[in-house]
């Protein structure tokens, strides 16, 4: 198991520890670790020790990433070789989709400047926005941009989808355009839901053209990758007020540097990489993995396998 002293226990060590031997390894002992183990299980889901230890991994026949995205995993050797890779997909979906529910409607409902005026104990009534009948684009068709497609439309959103291809008659979105066309369809979004995974595709795919053509009330929600932004472009954007604001929960570099300017942008929105661990979610994690090991060991199918190339679970 891939670790690293600053992360949690694995909650549900003792069971693994009757299904199989353990061996506990962070990024330095990693390549002393490998040679003779079948089974890796990233737990701390944003190494990338495996890289620098491959040459190791002789016997390796799965890894399972403790987490949605596998990018920080992914690399050539791996994704030509025989091992399958999994991840916990699904585990997020939920938390997810409420996250940007949330977000969505604090901005509409300006929470935000109504804690403000409550910290200078100033009284000012002011209109607010109507959430339902709003359009909003999520760009990410797996399970959470899923799950998100269907908790706003529960609330009276009307939601299209961003995807590797264009489609109509999707269950879940109607309409799928492709990523690559983005900028051919932000002008009429109220809110730009950034879920997708990262891929050579998606890098910075929110750059300085897709903001141009965006509305100046539009406001942008990013919980997938921070690097699906162009994040200088969306500064300029900001500060010249061609959007109206962002909520934004992943960043390029994480912790956000203390010099950073989205820390005093008044239009920016900032949560610490957490939209999807409510109470709960590592153990969730951990048994995900422990029911995947009970499959493994009986020769029966992984869940969640990842597509190497394409560097996500096929959903639909």
């Amino acid at each position: 198991m891939l670790t690293s002293p600053g992360v949690p226990d694995l909650p549900n060590a003792r069971e693994i520890e009757t299904l199989a031997e353990v061996v506990y390894a962070d990024a330095d002992r990693l390549p002393e670790a490998l040679p003779g183990a079948q089974v890796l299980l990233v737990w701390d889901f944003f190494s990338t020790a495996l890289r620098d230890a491959w040459q190791s991994a002789t016997d390796l026949e799965w890894i399972h990433v403790a987490a949605a995205g596998v990018d920080s995993l992914l690399f050539d050797e791996l994704r030509v070789s025989d091992i399958t890779v999994t991840n916990a997909h699904s585990a997020f979906d939920v938390p997810i989709a409420e996250f940007v529910l949330a977000s969505i409607l604090a901005h509409d409902k300006q929470l935000h400047r109504s804690k403000e005026l409550q910290r200078e104990a100033e009284w000012q009534h002011r209109e607010l926005q109507q959430t339902a009948r709003q359009r909003a684009l999520v760009v990410g068709t797996g399970g959470i941009g899923r799950a998100t497609a269907r908790l706003l439309s529960a609330a009276g959103l009307k939601v299209t989808g961003a995807g590797r291809t264009g489609r109509e008659r999707d269950e879940d979105f109607g309409t799928v355009i492709a990523s690559s066309d983005l900028a051919d369809h932000v002008g009429e979004v109220d809110h730009l839901v950034l879920i997708a995974p990262l891929t050579n595709a998606t890098r910075g795919l929110l750059n300085s053209e897709v903001l141009h053509r965006m509305k100046p009330s539009a406001h942008v929600v990013n919980v997938g990758r921070g690097a699906l932004v162009d994040e200088p472009a969306l500064v300029n954007a900001l500060r010249e007020e061609r959007i109206a604001a962002v909520s934004l929960d992943v960043f390029e570099h994480e912790p956000l540097p203390r010099d950073h300017p989205f820390w005093a942008m008044p239009n920016v929105h900032m949560s610490a990489h957490m939209s999807g661990d409510v109470v709960g979610w590592q153990t969730t994690l951990a048994e995900q993995f422990e029911d995947n090991l009970g499959r493994w060991l009986h020769g029966k199918t992984l869940k969640n396998q990842v597509d190497k190339h394409l560097g996500y679970v096929r959903s639909h």
